[in-house]
């Protein structure tokens, strides 16, 4: 688990360090529009972008970005009033249009409400990375070394000139469905690219170099691990689509390339 030359220090891939994991099941896909409709239709719930009223889109899904507010330290974000997981887009989308793509806009709340309604968990980022890896050791993607071996693409990932220009060589300028691609070695698909993937774990930098067993993060902490990168993962900006990639994600953050994939134990 982890890797040695992360290009984002900040991000704590390292050290490498041999984990052990129990058996456990996990999604082959992360989970569909159509799949949290079905839940909020059968529980009434809503995702704490509904509640807040707006939720963050990348500008070029917007026809007017320039009426919208931008953070200082990543200015292709827009805040979106009406943007939430049912209008990815705010009033220019309809997730009912792609029930097959992710889920997006979705906090740590959101995510845990589905699975205590679907009786799943959300994976430990051990678990994620064991299971994005697909039986291979050591390696950068979830296929091998290669981010297009023989010039295929493996992933939703971004081309062209980040933040202005995608030419989206991979099929999709945004989101795709959620079994595109060729699935990994344990058939899994998208572990990497297409949407950040929240698990479980609190957020730490801090890792044992030592083996250990079922690691499941900190007690405490303010951020919690996503996993996979992101439509949006470019290698001049964030090169962050390798299986030993993470992020910390504030609990209550949403945005349009931010999903998740359930889990389960199974019986020994």
């Amino acid at each position: 688990m982890g890797a040695l030359d992360g290009p984002h220090p900040e991000d704590g891939e390292g050290p490498v360090r041999d984990v052990f994991v129990d058996p456990f099941a996990i999604a082959h896909a992360v989970v569909s529009n159509r799949d949290f409709r079905t839940f909020t239709e059968a529980t009434g719930y809503e995702t704490r972008a509904e509640r807040l009223g707006w939720s963050f889109v990348f500008h070029l899904f917007l026809r007017d970005p320039g009426a919208t507010q931008a953070p200082r330290q990543a200015r292709w974000w827009r805040a979106v009033e009406g943007a939430n997981w049912a209008a990815p887009n705010g009033p220019d989308g309809d997730a009912a249009d792609h029930a097959d793509h992710p889920v997006t806009h979705i906090a740590q709340e959101d995510a845990l409400a589905y699975c205590h309604w679907s009786r799943t968990r959300l994976p430990t980022e051990a678990e994620w990375e064991f299971a994005a890896r697909g039986g291979l050791s050591g390696r950068q993607f979830p296929w091998g070394d290669d981010l297009e071996p023989a010039g295929i693409h493996r992933a939703n990932v971004w081309q062209g000139s980040f933040p202005q220009e995608n030419t989206a060589d991979d099929g999709f300028a945004g989101t795709a469905p959620v079994t595109a691609y060729a699935p990994n070695g344990f058939g899994l698909y998208n572990m990497t690219g297409n949407v950040w993937e929240r698990v479980a774990d609190r957020f730490t930098r801090l890792h044992s170099p030592r083996p250990g067993r079922n690691p499941a993060g900190p007690l405490n902490g303010a951020e919690f691990v996503a996993k996979g990168g992101s439509y949006l993962c470019h290698a001049s900006y964030c090169q962050r689509y390798r299986v030993s990639s993470r992020q910390a994600l504030a609990p209550d953050a949403t945005a349009g390339n931010v999903g998740f994939r359930v889990a389960a134990n199974t019986a020994r």
